[in-house]
């Protein structure tokens, strides 16, 4: 019956949404152009509180935990299981004070209003997962950029999105990369649940009514620990909440 009521509030959110992609483009623009970086970045957070409020339409709630406990004014790593394209524009907004940036697949990088934009001037970092000689030196430059901005790059080690909840293998690689390039930073572990039921059916129709958490694990210093033991911390931190209970 859910899956029923759901064709028609679909609808109505992707056209609400597609609106809110098409509308922000130009003022993107507009705010890199004209007056650089920090006005971009506004455009960019109210964009994605927007997308965020969007969902309310599909009885999308949202929990944000220990958001407070995490360090300000140094370089981040936001390591995060990752269950749906709906985790990105959430972390985007509750986390906006600490300037996230993401890698991406360069797919996302053409051909999407506002979202290709941001991703190729707002910071983040467009891979070919196919070429490791093209993706290892542009997740290299983001871990120096952080570095020295004192922002944040947001990585999912498990690679891929999980349909179901269960985290995957996270995978060493691009995280290894980024505690090398940026030594000062703070590894913030955090833990994503139920997105992953908003897209249970698919792209379409939506799922209704979920509560997705994000919680928040404790922040550590990468600074004299051997990755092995960073690698473990952060994927045991993520992991230890997540609930896959359907």
């Amino acid at each position: 019956m859910q899956k029923l009521i759901s064709y028609p509030i679909s609808v109505i959110y992707y056209l609400v949404f597609g609106s809110f992609l098409a509308i922000f483009h130009p003022i993107q623009w507009v705010c890199l152009n004209l007056f650089g970086y920090q006005a971009h970045k506004k455009s960019v957070d109210y964009l994605n509180f927007c997308l965020v409020r969007t969902t309310h339409l599909l009885g999308t709630t949202y929990k944000v935990e220990n958001l407070e406990t995490v360090p300000a004014g140094i370089p981040l790593i936001i390591v995060a299981n990752h269950q749906s394209l709906y985790d990105i524009p959430a972390l985007i907004w509750f986390m906006r004070k600490f300037h996230p940036k993401f890698i991406s697949k360069k797919e996302l990088g053409k051909g999407i209003p506002s979202v290709s934009y941001n991703l190729k001037h707002g910071g983040s970092v467009l891979i070919d997962r196919k070429d490791p000689k093209q993706a290892l030196p542009a997740i290299k430059g983001m871990s120096e950029y952080i570095e020295l901005y004192k922002r944040s790059a947001v990585i999912f080690p498990e690679g891929t999105r999980s349909k179901t909840g269960i985290p995957k293998r996270f995978s060493e690689s691009g995280l290894k990369i980024l505690c090398k390039y940026a030594p000062s930073a703070y590894i913030v572990p955090v833990t994503i649940n139920n997105s992953w039921k908003m897209v249970r059916w698919g792209m379409f129709p939506l799922g209704l009514g979920n509560r997705l958490t994000i919680k928040t694990q404790e922040a550590f210093p990468i600074k004299d620990l051997p990755f092995g033991e960073i690698l473990e911390r952060t994927e045991n931190a993520v992991i230890k909440d997540i609930n896959i209970q359907k």
